[in-house]
């Protein structure tokens, strides 16, 4: 009888031994749209787009001043909080894809093979892709329809031919042989709704060449609406005193991590483009974690055989006397490190989403917040909300530090939450469901007096504290027999000091989870409250909202609109007045009357301008007489009365010093 049938005998309810299986290999696969043949013509493609929507753009005139070609090269104005954001989304989409796929592909370049300098293949590629991918932006700039037509045509180009490549070759030796189709399925959906909405913007038949786009965003409603409703009185709600319970509190917390729209808020583009940014790399990082660990965790799995036990022998592990016994738990181990690492994987993904729900939720109150001049409990100091150059600059690179910082971000996690639920299970799940191998159990039943101490000092501490030293009297509480909690205060020092050394260690485990959970997020501070700006991520987050606020502040562009329509409406009636006269129909006692009433509402209106505008905090540093001011009289971003005072009383003692000497 050989061994095999031996085996069976003795074990009758096993199945045989697995045999070895070898990785599957995956040919180069040359799809029939050639990638180097394709990036050659759309690159050329590219090229003549942007000639003809140059050529439109020194056409497009406002007034008279020639603005058309300055504004092809702005395709996106970040902003304009009422412009179609699905554009500007769905290309910063591509182009993450893109970059993603630079930096693991072996060619960097479809039409380069030199793989000896991929460094330096990349750092073009890292500016070549935005260039390819800049028409575009660019064909939706003009807003007509010779440019929804090259739009149409380009997307349809791209998403055609990706799709026909995906068709060709499902399958590479990148990774995984399914990784670079998976990998495509984020940049797939923003090129087909691309495709789509540019067919629709011309189908709509929208024209905006005869406006640029600040009288656009200026004349929106929406900016009108925001003031409306902020100017609408609220009915008085009532606050009650009484401390919610627990379920209400649960269903608090729960809604202040989903994001509900409101009908007079919008965000700004550039957090609308990171919200979709962080989605898709939560998918590729996720995508990339999975496809590189487990495939091989599996192959190693079903390659175990029974050389597996000569090895531990080696090691002085002796699992079992039979080597298929072995086999068989060194298999099972192995698959549990698989459930551990997928379910590490799923738990970093979810606690990611969780995260991007609730930055946008505090996204949206912290600018509400600084629209109303409510700057100290937004950055808890004083702060000046004005453009700077660290603020621009941070401005800048929003974005693209959220994409980096969620990558990092889940990367860590997931290699934190493996390792804890691999110390969970292979020390405390297992060794309870097989009743053997308590080795952490037994370490800490060994040190039970230790814990029985602990326990009980902290006991006596809280229930003396509770019953023995606190007096209650007439509604209020103060201390009692001093004498006895000072002798316990004594007494107690040698065994709080070993509570204290267990509050560190949990302290440490408690903090580096919270930073480990909240890696990803920029608009928290990892660090304490007075030295947040050491923390590059916060910093550079409260800088962007500098210049959302000063630059889009939505009452401000309301007012804004609407001296620029009063102004369009007075110029409409200057020139009807004007052909009037001289067709000789009016006459001199209605000129005077029109005169007299458009004065005066123009004065109303620059009145009303004035009061509304006067204390804005964004606008301070740009007023004329508050230049010489110095930083100390204005108290976030207001002018300090005090100290402006003080400086009046600095400068008339000088100035009677001055005229004295003469």
């Amino acid at each position: 009888m050989d061994k095999d049938a031996l085996l069976d005998y003795e074990y009758p309810d096993l199945d045989p031994l697995p045999s070895k299986i070898e990785a599957e290999t995956i040919p180069p696969c040359d799809p029939t749209a050639d990638d180097r043949l394709y990036h050659i013509c759309i690159t050329a493609i590219s090229l003549v787009v942007m000639l003809i929507l140059a050529i439109l753009a020194r056409r497009t005139k406002v007034g008279d001043r020639q603005t058309g070609l300055p504004g092809l090269l702005s395709p996106v104005n970040f902003l304009d909080h009422t412009q179609h954001k699905g554009l500007a989304v769905a290309v910063f989409g591509v182009l993450l894809c893109k970059l993603w796929g630079l930096i693991i592909s072996p060619n960097p370049l479809p039409f380069i093979t030199d793989t000896e300098n991929k460094q330096n293949w990349v750092i073009l590629g890292v500016f070549y892709y935005p260039a390819l991918y800049y028409p575009l932006l660019a064909c939706g700039t003009l807003h007509n329809k010779v440019g929804y037509v090259l739009g149409s045509l380009l997307s349809w180009t791209h998403f055609v031919v990706l799709v026909w490549q995906k068709i060709d070759c499902p399958k590479t030796p990148l990774i995984h042989k399914h990784y670079s189709l998976f990998s495509s399925l984020p940049q797939i959906a923003c090129l087909a709704f691309l495709s789509f909405q540019y067919p629709l913007f011309l189908f709509k038949g929208l024209k905006g060449t005869e406006k640029n786009n600040v009288t656009e965003d200026l004349s929106s409603s929406y900016y009108k609406d925001y003031v409306k409703k902020m100017l609408k009185k609220k009915k008085p709600t009532k606050i009650s005193t009484e401390t919610p319970k627990l379920p209400q509190r649960i269903i608090d917390a729960m809604k202040s991590y989903i994001y509900t729209p409101e009908e007079a808020f919008r965000f700004p583009l550039k957090l609308a483009i990171s919200g979709v940014v962080s989605f898709i790399t939560l998918y590729q990082v996720g995508l990339l974690l999975i496809s590189s660990v487990l495939p091989p965790l599996q192959i190693a799995r079903s390659g175990v055989d029974e050389d597996v036990a000569n090895l531990l022998a080696s090691f002085k592990i002796m699992l079992s006397p039979d080597k298929h016994e072995v086999v068989r738990i060194v298999v099972y181990y192995m698959w549990c490190v698989e459930v551990c690492y997928i379910s590490a994987m799923t738990l970093s993904g979810l606690v990611n989403l969780a995260m991007l729900m609730r930055s946008m939720v505090l996204h949206r109150s912290n600018l509400k917040g600084l629209y109303r001049g409510d700057i100290y409990n937004v950055y808890n100091c004083q702060r000046s909300i004005r453009a700077s150059r660290p603020a621009l600059v941070c401005w800048m690179g929003y974005t693209s530090f959220t994409a980096a910082h969620i990558c990092i971000g889940m990367i860590i996690q997931t290699m934190v939450f493996f390792l804890c639920l691999l110390i969970a299970v292979f020390l405390i799940i297992i060794p309870v469901l097989h009743g053997q191998n308590l080795i952490l159990f037994q370490i800490l039943g060994s040190m039970w007096p230790f814990w029985l101490m602990i326990l009980l000092a902290v006991l006596v501490q809280n229930v003396t504290g509770r019953f023995c030293f606190i007096r209650k009297t007439a509604g209020t509480r103060d201390l009692d027999n001093r004498g006895n909690l000072f002798l316990l205060t004594y007494l107690m020092f040698p065994v709080n000091v070993l509570i204290g050394v267990l509050l560190a260690v949990w302290r440490m485990i408690i903090t580096a989870l919270f930073n480990i959970v909240h890696m990803g997020r920029m608009d928290i501070s990892l660090l304490n409250r007075n030295v947040e700006a050491f923390d590059p991520a916060y910093r550079c987050y409260a800088h962007y909202l500098k210049i959302e606020v000063s630059q889009s502040h939505p009452v401000m562009k309301a007012f804004c609109g609407m001296l620029l329509q009063s102004m369009d409406q007075e110029e409409s009636n200057a020139a009807q007045r004007s052909r009037d006269a001289e067709e000789g129909i009016q006459l001199v006692d209605q000129e005077k009357k029109q005169r007299q009433v458009s004065s005066a509402k123009r004065a109303r209106r620059h009145w009303q301008l004035l009061y509304t505008l006067v204390n804005n905090p964004s606008l301070v540093g740009t007023r004329k007489h508050f230049q010489c001011q110095t930083t100390e009289s204005f108290l976030n971003g207001s002018l300090n009365r005090s100290a402006k005072e003080g400086s009046k009383k600095e400068a008339a003692t000088k100035e009677a010093e001055a005229v004295a000497g003469n």
